[in-house]
């Protein structure tokens, strides 16, 4: 699997960067994550529960960097192991570049594979499933840098005090 994605982050390409190797922020971006420690330099080991179509499973395992060139780029090489449901493997390959406003573009590039029960459930499902891990992570990313939710993901004030509506609700009025 491969997904490729680029995020407009509100702050200093310096900020982003000393972000992605701060174990207090990572631990809060993964989805599921129970414990994470380490450092950049000797790797981080996470504890993560996760649950993919009807497996959970805790995985524990072991992220990396690698390719670092400072304040520019680097890859996350991670692999998980959730005992009897399989296991998890991937890199995502993180390339900042400043914008003329003083925001940051954040590109990554991820490839990600399962194994065992996981890899049993289908590509849909799992590909799926994926895609919402790597967009969870890097929406929870710029919320951690930002300080709040991005103003597209917000509801609007007026809006707020209405109850939400379900998609046939909306469509039958």
């Amino acid at each position: 699997m491969h997904m490729t994605d680029t995020r407009q982050i509100a702050a200093p390409t310096h900020q982003v960067w000393d972000a992605l190797f701060d174990a207090d922020v990572l631990k809060a971006c993964v989805p599921g994550c129970q414990e994470l420690s380490g450092t950049p330099e000797d790797g981080f080991e996470a504890v993560v529960v996760q649950k993919v179509g009807p497996v959970k499973a805790t995985f524990k395992g072991v992220v990396t960097m690698e390719d670092m060139v400072p304040g520019e780029s680097c890859t996350l090489v991670g692999e998980g192991k959730g005992g009897a449901a399989g296991f998890a493997k991937g890199q995502a390959r993180v390339r900042l570049e400043p914008t003329p406003t003083g925001a940051t573009l954040l590109h990554y590039d991820v490839d990600a594979s399962v194994g065992g029960k996981l890899a049993q459930l289908g590509s849909r499902i799992v590909d799926g499933f994926a895609r919402r891990m790597a967009a969870d992570f890097f929406t929870r990313f710029q919320e951690q840098i930002e300080g709040a939710a991005p103003a597209d993901t917000q509801i609007p004030a007026d809006d707020a005090s209405q109850p939400r509506k379900g998609w046939v609700k909306r469509i039958l009025g």
